[in-house]
C-alpha cells in the first residue's frame, strides 16, 4: 500500500516542462509590438469626394507601414519555432 502512495506522489511531484520559454515569450512579444507599429504606421487621415488627401499615397502608408507589419509576422513564427540551446542538451 505505501508503495503505490509514494508512486502517487512522485507522478504528481514530477514538473512537466512548458513547450515555449522565456526566450519565446520575450521574441514573440517583440514581434508583437513591431505588428502593432507596423499597423500603427499605417494609420492617417482619409479622403473623401470633397477633399483629397495626398497623404493617402505616402511612403510611410504603403512601404514602411507594411513592411514592418509583415516582418513582425514573420518574426512572430521564428519567435514561436525559436528553441534554446540549452533545452537542446536534455
Amino acid at each position: 500500500m505505501s508503495k503505490k502512495i509514494q508512486q502517487k506522489q512522485t507522478t504528481e511531484n514530477k514538473r512537466v516542462p512548458l513547450p515555449l520559454g522565456k526566450t519565446n515569450f520575450i521574441l514573440m512579444g517583440i514581434a508583437g509590438a513591431m505588428i502593432i507599429i507596423g499597423f500603427l504606421l499605417m494609420v492617417g487621415g482619409n479622403s473623401t469626394m470633397e477633399n483629397f488627401n495626398p497623404d493617402i499615397f505616402s511612403t510611410r502608408r504603403i512601404v514602411i507601414g507594411p513592411t514592418i507589419a509583415f516582418l513582425g509576422f514573420i518574426f512572430m513564427g521564428y519567435g514561436i519555432v525559436y528553441r534554446n540551446k540549452k533545452s537542446n542538451e536534455q
